[in-house]
Order: C-alpha cells, then sequence, then structure tokens
C-alpha cells in the first residue's frame, strides 16, 4: 500500500522549533517531487516548502530563512525543520508526493498524508 505518514507536530511557544517527518511506504521517495503544505482553519491549503526530484529545494516567502526541508533517501523521509516559529505558522501540515513536475502548488501533487498539527501560542 502506497503510503505517507506526517509526524512530529504538536504545541510550541512562538519562537520555537520543530521538526516534521513525512515517511513513505510502498514507493521510494527520492523518485518523487514532497511538498509541505500547511491549511489553517478556514484557508486554502498552502504549499510551504518543496524538494523536486532533482533535489532543488522552494519555500515561500514567508517561511524563507526560517525553515529547511531535507530528504533523507536511506530512511525513505523528508524532513522539514521550522524555526523561529510565529503564530501564523500554525495549521494542519500535509506532504504530498508528485510525480513528475513539481512546485509549489498543490495541482502537482496526487498523493498526501494524513497530516499533523502544528500550534504556535503562547
Amino acid at each position: 500500500q502506497l503510503q505517507l505518514v506526517e509526524s512530529g507536530g504538536g504545541l510550541v511557544q512562538p519562537g520555537g522549533s520543530l521538526t516534521l517527518s513525512c515517511a513513505a511506504s510502498g514507493f521510494t521517495l527520492d523518485y518523487y517531487g514532497i511538498g509541505w503544505f500547511r491549511q489553517a482553519p478556514g484557508k486554502e491549503r498552502e504549499g510551504v516548502s518543496c524538494i523536486n526530484i532533482s533535489g532543488i529545494r522552494m519555500y515561500a516567502d514567508s517561511v524563507k530563512g526560517r525553515f529547511t526541508i531535507s530528504r533523507d533517501n536511506a530512511k525513505n523521509t523528508v524532513y522539514l525543520q521550522m524555526n523561529s516559529l510565529k503564530p501564523e505558522d500554525t495549521g494542519v501540515y500535509y506532504c504530498g508526493a508528485a510525480g513528475g513536475f513539481s512546485d509549489l502548488r498543490k495541482v502537482w501533487y496526487g498523493r498526501w498524508g494524513q497530516g499533523t498539527q502544528v500550534t504556535v501560542s503562547s
């Protein structure tokens, strides 16, 4: 069964850090572009960061300099290191897999995980 599973979310104070993981089973992640998206209540799912098949990384302007995406092919896992977190980073974070071209638009991603909640609050 092809599956993506996110983990690592939680409650953190403003200025804190979290590392999210996106683990794949049933397929090899390094043949896919992987994107991290987030969705706040009442808002559209938005692209946060992605790493394409060639290893090129992209970031939304709102997270540049604070978030870092990385891939560990041996563990078949993609990570999102989030530093200097702000309340506006709150939302459910999803990872998606894209079989061909990929960028920060969700239209390219055909497979999604179940999401992990990130709450930034004092």
